[in-house]
C-alpha cells in the first residue's frame, strides 16, 4: 500500500509536470498571443479524454550545464485521445522548456506515439512549436530528428498525418511536417523556414523578416508549403477537427458516412445558368461545387495558392469526398506547374485513404511560356497525370465546359481509368479551340478566300458545330452521358453508391517512380 509520503511525491511530481518551464515562460508565451502545450491539447481533444505518455521524461544530458537543468517531460507533451470519439495521437511541443529544442529523448517521445499510432491505426497529430535541435546535445538531436522522419515515411499513406505550426519551426524541423499529410499554420506567430533571415542576408545580401520568408501567408499564397493559414490558434485547432471528420482512422478504413434523406429529388436549377453564353467569359467553379454538395460541407485546401485550381473535401449524399476542379475564373482555369502540384498532392492523399473523387473539369490546356517550359511543366503535368491514373478509388467527372489537348486526357478522362465520365451539353471536348484549330485546318483555304476574315469566321463556325461539343466524345464511350446541368448532383449520388464497393488491383511492384 502506497504511503502517504508516497502519494505525496507523485502529486508534487505531476504539478511540476503541469508547469512545464516555469510560470514566468507561461506569461511569457500567453503575452505572445501564443497557448501552452497542455491549453493546445485541451482545446484539440474531447474533455478528459486525454492520456499522458512520457510525463516524468528528462534529458540525458550533462555538457554545457545541462545536468543542473532539467524539467519533467522534457519540452514535449505526448500522449493519445479523442476526437469527436476517434482515438487520435497527439504530440505537443513546448516552447517554455529550452524554447521547445528537440533533444534525444524528447524525440523519443514522439517516436513512441509514433510507433503506438502505426500499431493501433489512427492519426498522429503534431502541434510543432519549437526553436529546432537543442544545440547542446550535437549529432543526439540530429539523430532524434531523422528517427522522427524514418517513421513520418513509414507511416505515409497508412495512417494520416498532421501538422500544426504554432511557434517557429526551422532548420531540419521542417521536413518531418513537410512529409505528413497536411500542414496548417497560424498567422503573425509561426513560421518555416530551413535558414532564416540572418543566415538568407550572409549568403545571398537579402534583407528579409521572419513573416516575409516564412510566415503563414508567404506559405500559403507563394510556396503552397501550408494547406491552412488560420486566423489564430483557436481556428486552427478547430481547423484540424473539421479535416479529421472527412478522412478515416487509417489506408483499411473508410470515412465515416453521415446520415441522409433525400426530399426534393435532388434536382438544382441554379446549375443551369451559372456557366456564361460567351465561351471566354469566366465563372466561379465554387458556385458550380455548392450547388451539387451538401450545403455547407465545403472544407477548402490550399485555398490561396495555385488559384487556377480548385482542391478540397465536401460530402455527397453524406458521403465525404475529394473536389478537383479547374478555376475559370483565374488564369481560365489553365493547368500550370503549381496547380498540378497541388491536385496531384490531393489526389494521391484521397486515394491514399479510400476517399472517392470527384473531378470538374473546364480547362483549355497547360499554360504556354518559356518559364514554364524551362521550370518542368512537363514533368509537374505529368505529376498529376501519374497520381489519376494510379488512383483506385472511385472517380466520376463531370465537364462543364471546355476539355482541351493533353489537359482532357489529364483531368482524369475515361481513358486514364476514370469511372463514369459526364459532360453538361455547354461541354466542349477537342483538341484545341475553334480559333485555334480552323487557322490550322483551313490555313491554306483562308490565305486564299478574297475575305480572309469572313472565311475565318465560318470555319470556326464550322469546327465549333463539329467539335465544340459533347456528342462526338459520348458516340465513342469517352463520355458515359451528357446531363443536364440540374441533374448533376442526383447522378453523382447515384454513381458514387453504384461505385462504393469497387475493387481495382494493379500489377505487383514495390512502388511507381512518379516524375518527381
Amino acid at each position: 500500500m502506497a504511503s502517504q509520503q508516497q502519494l505525496a511525491t507523485l502529486d508534487q511530481k505531476n504539478a511540476e509536470a503541469l508547469l512545464g518551464g516555469g510560470q514566468k515562460r507561461i506569461d511569457g508565451q500567453h503575452k505572445k498571443g501564443k497557448l501552452t502545450a497542455r491549453e493546445r491539447v485541451a482545446l484539440l481533444l474531447d474533455p478528459g479524454s486525454f492520456e499522458e505518455i512520457g510525463k516524468f521524461v528528462t534529458h540525458r544530458t550533462t555538457d554545457f550545464g545541462l545536468d543542473k537543468e532539467h524539467y519533467l517531460g522534457d519540452g514535449v507533451v505526448t500522449g493519445y485521445g479523442t476526437v469527436d470519439g476517434r482515438l487520435v495521437y497527439v504530440f505537443a511541443q513546448d516552447f517554455t522548456v529550452f524554447g521547445g529544442a528537440l533533444s534525444e529523448t524528447h524525440a523519443e517521445k514522439i517516436c513512441k506515439i509514433m510507433d503506438l499510432a502505426m500499431q493501433n491505426g489512427a492519426p498522429v497529430i503534431g502541434l510543432n512549436d519549437s526553436g529546432g535541435a537543442r544545440i547542446q546535445e550535437g549529432v543526439l538531436s540530429l539523430a532524434g530528428y531523422a528517427d522522427i522522419f524514418y517513421r513520418n515515411t513509414l507511416a505515409s499513406g497508412v495512417i494520416p498525418q498532421i501538422s500544426a505550426i504554432m511557434g517557429p519551426c526551422a532548420g531540419g524541423a521542417v521536413y518531418s511536417p513537410a512529409i505528413t499529410d497536411f500542414v496548417l499554420m497560424v498567422e503573425n506567430t509561426s513560421y518555416m523556414f530551413v535558414t532564416g533571415p540572418n543566415v538568407v542576408k550572409t549568403v545571398t545580401h537579402e534583407e528579409v523578416t521572419f513573416e516575409e520568408l516564412g510566415g503563414a501567408s508567404t506559405h500559403s499564397t507563394k510556396s503552397g508549403v501550408t494547406h491552412f493559414a488560420c486566423a489564430n490558434e483557436l481556428e486552427c485547432i478547430e481547423h484540424i477537427k473539421k479535416l479529421l471528420s472527412y478522412i478515416p482512422q487509417n489506408c483499411e478504413d473508410e470515412p465515416i458516412r453521415l446520415p441522409y434523406e433525400s426530399n426534393d429529388g435532388e434536382l438544382r436549377p441554379q446549375l443551369n445558368n451559372i456557366v456564361p453564353e460567351n465561351p471566354n467569359q469566366p465563372y466561379d467553379m465554387r458556385e458550380v461545387i455548392e450547388g451539387i454538395i451538401d450545403e455547407g460541407t465545403f472544407l477548402e485546401v490550399h485555398k490561396n495558392f495555385a488559384e487556377n485550381m480548385v482542391v478540397g473535401f465536401a460530402r455527397i449524399g453524406g458521403r465525404s469526398i475529394g473536389i478537383i476542379g479547374n478555376q475559370p475564373a483565374v488564369l481560365a482555369g489553365v493547368l500550370d506547374i503549381p496547380s498540378s502540384n497541388k491536385a496531384a498532392r490531393f489526389v494521391r492523399f484521397c486515394d491514399c485513404f479510400n476517399i472517392p473523387m470527384l473531378v470538374l473539369v473546364d480547362v483549355p490546356g497547360f499554360l504556354p511560356g518559356t518559364d514554364q517550359e524551362w521550370n518542368g511543366i512537363i514533368t509537374n503535368g505529368a505529376k498529376l497525370l501519374y497520381a489519376f491514373c494510379e488512383a483506385t478509388v472511385p472517380r466520376v467527372t463531370v465537364i462543364t465546359r471546355k476539355a482541351y489537348g493533353g489537359a482532357y486526357d489529364v483531368m482524369n478522362s475515361k481513358h486514364i481509368g476514370a469511372d463514369m465520365n459526364y459532360a453538361w451539353p455547354t461541354a466542349e471536348i477537342a483538341v484545341m479551340g475553334a480559333k485555334g484549330a480552323a487557322e490550322i485546318i483551313f490555313r491554306h483555304e483562308i490565305e486564299k478566300s478574297e475575305n480572309p476574315e469572313a472565311a475565318l469566321e465560318e470555319k470556326v463556325a464550322e469546327y465549333t458545330e463539329t467539335f465544340a461539343n459533347p456528342y462526338k466524345a459520348a458516340q465513342r464511350g469517352y463520355i458515359d452521358e451528357v446531363i443536364r446541368p440540374e441533374e448533376t448532383r442526383f447522378k453523382l449520388i447515384r454513381a458514387f453508391g453504384m461505385l462504393e464497393n469497387k475493387a481495382a488491383s494493379r500489377p505487383r511492384k514495390k512502388h511507381g517512380n512518379i516524375p518527381l
